[in-house]
């Protein structure tokens, strides 16, 4: 057999875990059933949207279209623009959901019979799934992912992640079709043998009920806009193993916050969707990450690369980093670097002083489209309930250099963010116009 060819599914243990949902659990041999008879169904398109909610769905999905050669299209987002975009870009592309509608084949995650054979190998180098940038700066760009660099990604989380841990349950709030929800809750699992919560909790009390629904030991996959929601509402979360974060740095204390109201380690992961997950740290135990193995980065002309055998070649990064022995520090994306008056400062810095202010909810600090490239001086939306915009601004100045203040800072009612708590620049913008 050609080394492309690598087998989906690891069957050695069938009955092992993979899925809990709220009626039961799902073993692998029961999933390995259902992606047989699920790959039987689909049409014969090269392009299908992967649209499921459900992480068993989803998963289905991906792995019965691997299964015969077609490509799954993970979109950052259901809105109709990005409907509209990939039906132009992909046309004739199956839209599969668990919801059934006029253009929508409909998929049955209630489970499938057990197989007790083995599935078809797959063509690891064949693209199995092309997931899209967020479009935070800009219009979402198609990314194209393999079997090969999936699982190699899924099965280097669980060991660096998860280290001296067997069959965790994780439990995660990003959706599936993000490229970390997709690699540290479906991959992770699927490479790692460990079970994963089907759905996505929302809210703090949904993510209570999700972990007290499996067994020790628990991981919570999570953003910093809900381990924020969770410090706030105060919610008592069973043990935990870890809590893994992504989609934005962590601020240093509340990383420390959260691993003392929780008891466990707080890890982030670094990447992105061209190029995966690229790094992880513990927050408490400082600003360097230390990359994947397999993993190295580096500086070129003012531009960051990341190498890895996964991938086809070296990846450019829209962060500034700093390089010191095989790990990196963080210095924020290139587009966020501000210099006022011969001084620097990163808008992900000046956010993170803005939300560390008592009584803000939400903000964001951001470089407003002015058509002036000299006109540096950022702005910002808050919601405060309590705090007027002159209060905010009074207690910003002295945490950071007045010559950084945003002008102008708006209060508004609530910031439209995304499934992992992004917020498009258009948004941005708009908002901004608005208020």
């Amino acid at each position: 057999m050609s080394n492309a060819w690598m087998p989906l599914l690891d069957l050695a243990e069938p009955d092992v875990p993979l899925f809990m949902q709220r009626d039961g659990l799902i073993g692998r041999g029961q999933f390995a059933g259902a992606v047989e008879a699920l790959a039987k169904r689909l049409p014969q398109q090269p392009y299908a949207l992967n649209l499921c909610e459900s992480r068993y769905a989803f998963s289905m999905v991906l792995c019965a279209l691997a299964l015969r050669g077609q490509t799954g299209l993970l979109p950052s987002s259901g809105a109709a623009g990005m409907m509209d975009q990939l039906a132009q870009a992909y046309p004739g592309a199956v839209v599969l959901s668990e919801t059934a509608g006029a253009t929508t084949f409909t998929v049955d995650s209630r489970g499938g019979r057990v197989s007790l054979g083995r599935l078809p190998p797959v063509d690891s180098d064949a693209a199995v799934a092309i997931a899209f940038t967020s479009g935070s700066t800009g219009q979402p760009q198609p990314q194209s992912k393999t079997w090969r660099a999936l699982h190699h990604v899924g099965a280097v989380l669980s060991r660096r992640l998860l280290a001296g841990l067997e069959r965790c349950s994780i439990v995660a709030t990003v959706p599936a079709q993000h490229m970390y929800g997709l690699e540290a809750s479906i991959m992770l699992p699927l490479a790692g043998g460990h079970c994963v919560w089907s759905g996505r909790p929302a809210f703090p009390d949904d993510m209570r009920a999700a972990l007290l629904a499996m067994p020790a030991p628990r991981v919570l996959v999570t953003t910093p806009i809900h381990v924020r929601a969770l410090l706030l509402s105060g919610t008592r979360l069973p043990e935990l193993a870890c809590l893994i974060s992504a989609t934005a740095p962590l601020p240093p204390e509340m990383a420390q916050q959260a691993e003392q109201v929780f008891s466990a380690p707080v890890l982030e992961v670094y990447g992105c969707s061209e190029a995966g997950t690229v790094a992880t740290r513990r927050t408490v135990a400082g600003d360097l990450w230390q990359p994947l193995d397999g993993i190295r980065v580096e500086t070129r002309d003012s531009l960051s690369l990341v190498h890895g055998m996964h991938l086809a070649g070296p990846v450019p990064l829209q962060d500034v980093l700093e390089i010191e022995g095989n790990d990196f520090r963080l210095l924020g994306r290139a587009s966020d670097m501000l210099k006022v008056a011969g001084k620097r400062a990163s808008l992900a810095d000046l956010t993170r002083q803005l939300l560390s202010i008592p009584g803000v909810v939400d903000g964001v600090v951001f470089q407003p489209e002015t058509g002036d490239d000299m006109l540096q001086r950022p702005a910002a939306l808050v919601v405060a309930p309590h705090l007027s915009e002159s209060e905010i601004l009074g207690a910003l100045g002295r945490l950071i250099d007045p010559v950084f203040l945003p002008r102008p800072l708006r209060k508004i009612e609530g910031l439209p963010r995304n499934t992992v708590g992004k917020l498009p620049r258009s948004t941005l913008q708009r908002l901004l116009a608005d208020a």
